[in-house]
Parts: C-alpha cells; sequence; structure tokens
C-alpha cells in the first residue's frame, strides 16, 4: 500500500471524458489529446481549508493554476522556459468562477483545462474542479501574454500557438 491507501501504483480514473494527463497520446507517450480537457489529480489537505472546514474559495483558482501549469509541463513547455527562451509570461486578466459544490479536507479532486480560444496575445481557457465527476467549479480563465521585460502585450509564442492548434 502506498501513502494514498491504494495499492502500489494504483490510481483514480478520470472522469469520462476526461483524459488523464498520465495517459498515452502515442508518438509523444504521455502528452494528453489536444481538444480535450486535460485533468490534473489533486487532494484536499488541512492547508486548502477555512474554519469551517471546506475548500477556501480562492484556492479553487491554486488548483486551476496547476492544472494550467500541468498541462504546459506534460506538453514539455515548462513555465521557466517559455520565459527563458521566449521571454514571456502569462497573467490572469479575467477570471469568471461558477462555484457548484463544497470540497472538503482529503477528498480527492480534478482540476482540468481546455483551452478554447486564442488572441494574438491572450488565451481563453475552460476549467473546472470536479469530485468523482462531479463539477464543484466552473470557471472561464483568460491569459494575457505579456513581454518579461516592460509586461507590455506580446505575440503568443508559435510553438505554443501550434501546439494548441487554435487559429490566430
Amino acid at each position: 500500500m502506498s501513502t494514498t491507501g491504494r495499492p502500489q501504483g494504483a490510481r483514480a480514473l478520470p472522469p469520462e471524458g476526461v483524459r488523464d494527463a498520465r495517459e498515452s497520446n502515442g508518438p509523444g507517450e504521455g502528452r494528453p489529446a489536444i481538444g480535450r480537457p486535460f485533468a490534473f489529480p489533486l487532494r484536499v489537505y488541512y492547508e486548502d481549508t477555512d474554519a469551517a472546514g471546506v475548500v477556501y474559495y480562492a484556492n479553487y483558482l491554486k488548483f486551476m493554476e496547476r492544472a494550467r501549469t500541468e498541462w504546459l509541463d506534460a506538453h514539455a513547455i515548462p513555465l521557466p522556459e517559455l520565459e527563458r527562451a521566449h521571454g514571456v509570461v502569462f497573467v490572469v486578466t479575467r477570471a469568471e468562477i461558477d462555484f457548484r459544490g463544497a470540497a472538503r479536507l482529503g477528498d480527492r479532486l480534478e482540476a482540468t483545462v481546455a483551452f478554447e480560444a486564442a488572441g494574438r496575445a491572450q488565451l481563453l481557457a475552460r476549467q473546472s474542479v470536479l469530485r468523482d465527476g462531479e463539477s464543484l467549479v466552473d470557471a472561464r480563465i483568460r491569459l494575457a501574454c505579456l513581454a518579461r521585460d516592460g509586461w507590455k502585450p506580446a505575440r503568443i509564442p508559435d510553438d505554443l500557438a501550434r501546439l494548441l492548434e487554435l487559429p490566430r
């Protein structure tokens, strides 16, 4: 048994229609399919909860940030590399969030991300936090691509734009 309570090597299955970050996608082993939601597994820790014992509302944004970061890593584009190689960073400029349920200490969750639109210097992501396939939080997150030097809008790097397969 591992510390997760599952046999060594066992893992929870993602909700129906969600591809797990650890699944194979043919060539590029371990990379999720483009155009399908990417799922990042999470567990609720004491530090994530408030005095009522439920996840503090702002922490759902942290969970979604982790999913976006893990999506990039799964595609071999780590955030530090974007900054180093292209001189750009991504910042959240808008977050529309609908809260539908509450997660509690010890819950096993999945944060999903699917990029649905892109402009010259911005991305729009649809994200959710799920427990056992049930949506607890749904969000649309707008991200701006900014030049590290000067914090002005910058074109999304071509390799990331190609990977997203989104119209430019």
